[in-house]
């Protein structure tokens, strides 16, 4: 959703989706609803539509090639469609907020990550206010695992991420990613992503969401520096180099 042209057709899609391979993404993550800042939420029925064909056609490919297929939904419908065509993980921004869902994870005994947000898409970043926003996000972060677990998900299979842009500041999002090692209490799983979003814009030159790749990249290596277990990004190929070269040095 961050690209010029999004990829909302199919064969588009599809096409997209096995270049990422090619490039070395080890997760795929598929979503039919924007959740940046200022996005009208998505019927389920709308979103499903969107993503189905595309996980249908590579889910197959995606397995075969070792590669784990994430869906990012708040949906429980949508999770169950998903799972049923070949999804392997769950990118969930509400944090298993809807009826079911965890229930649905607790079943399928797939890995789950769930992200902190501050509010809804549309109005999240709206003045966002915390004491301490890594306290804060640290907190609910523990709740959600806390429930999740409580309705019978395994704990190696969750994942959290303080969702950077998610109802933040530009101070807000420097903070949680300084951070970033706070949230890997217990030997749990971290995810940032940070790629391309505003505050990248607000430190340096107002640029279009293409030219966040310099700043998309620091974010990644800051993260990785402080054991981030992984990195959602758009521009894969570039960001396996920085981290390959970041690692070479460090090692």
């Amino acid at each position: 959703f961050s690209d010029v042209r999004p990829l909302v057709e199919t064969d588009l899609a599809i096409a997209h989706a096995l270049q990422l391979i090619e490039e070395g993404a080890d997760i795929l993550d598929i979503g039919g609803e924007s959740t940046r800042p200022g996005a009208a939420p998505v019927a389920p029925v709308d979103e499903q539509k969107r993503i189905m064909p595309v996980i249908e056609a590579i889910a197959a490919i995606a397995a075969k090639r070792g590669r784990l297929l994430s869906v990012d939904t708040r949906h429980t419908s949508t999770m169950a469609l998903a799972i049923k065509a070949g999804a392997t993980m769950i990118n969930d921004v509400s944090a298993l907020g809807d009826d079911g869902s965890a229930r649905l994870l607790a079943e399928t005994g797939l890995p789950i990550i769930m992200m902190h947000m501050q509010g809804v898409p549309l109005s999240m970043q709206n003045n966002p206010l915390y004491a301490d926003v890594v306290d804060e996000v640290a907190q609910f972060l523990d709740a959600a695992c806390h429930r999740a677990i409580s309705a019978g998900v395994r704990p190696d299979n969750i994942w959290v991420d303080p969702g950077i842009g998610f109802g933040k500041t530009l101070s807000h999002n420097i903070a949680l990613l300084n951070a970033t090692a706070r949230f890997a209490v217990g030997g749990r799983k971290t995810l940032i992503g940070a790629s391309r979003k505003g505050f990248i814009a607000r430190i340096d030159r107002d640029g279009a969401a293409s030219d966040r790749i310099g700043g998309s990249l620091a974010a990644a290596l800051s993260a990785a520096s402080r054991g981030a277990n992984a990195i959602r990004v758009h521009d894969v190929a570039q960001t396996r180099q920085a981290l390959a070269v970041w690692s070479a040095i460090e090692s």
